[in-house]
C-alpha cells in the first residue's frame, strides 16, 4: 500500500522555511545555458540544494548556520553574466557550499547575507572566533 502524504505536514514544512526568494539552477559556462541538474531555492530560513538526474539529492542549510558567503567571477563568467558563490557554514555535512554558474550573483549573495544575519538574530545565536588569543603574553601563563 502507498503512503498517503499530509498535505498539511507539507504546508507546516514549506512555512518554516519561509517565503522562496530566489530560484536558480546551476548553468553552463558556455553562454549561460541553464544545466537542469542542479537547483537551488532560497527561502528566508533555508537554502535547498536538489542535484541528480536519475537518482535525486537534495540537501538543505538553515540560514543561521551560513557564516560568511563570497562571490568570485572569472572572465568567462563575467562574459556570460554568471557568478560563483561560496557559502561557508557550520553545517554537518556540508562545510562549504559551492553555487556555481549561477545568474544574480550579487543580488543573491547580499540577500544570502542579510538573511543570514537575520535568522541568527531570530534564533539568538552567536558566532565566536577565536582571534589572535594566543598571541597574548598574558594568557601564556595559564596553560
Amino acid at each position: 500500500m502507498a503512503k498517503v502524504s499530509n498535505p498539511t505536514m507539507n504546508e507546516a514544512s514549506l512555512k518554516a522555511k519561509g517565503n522562496l526568494q530566489y530560484k536558480e539552477c546551476a548553468r553552463l559556462l558556455f553562454f549561460g545555458i541553464p544545466w537542469p541538474f542542479k537547483h537551488y531555492e532560497i527561502y528566508e530560513n533555508e537554502l535547498t540544494i536538489t542535484s541528480g538526474f536519475l537518482s535525486i539529492k537534495e540537501d538543505d542549510c538553515f540560514m543561521y548556520k551560513i557564516t560568511d558567503v563570497e562571490l568570485s567571477r572569472s572572465l568567462l563568467q563575467r562574459m556570460a553574466g554568471l557568478s560563483t558563490i561560496t557559502l561557508f557554514t557550520s553545517d554537518v555535512t556540508d562545510k562549504t557550499i559551492i553555487m556555481k554558474n549561477i545568474k544574480h550573483g550579487r543580488e543573491i549573495k547580499d540577500f544570502i547575507n542579510q538573511e543570514s544575519e537575520r535568522a541568527r538574530l531570530r534564533r539568538r545565536t552567536v558566532n565566536m572566533q577565536n582571534i589572535g588569543f594566543n598571541d597574548d603574553a598574558e594568557f601564556d601563563d595559564l596553560n
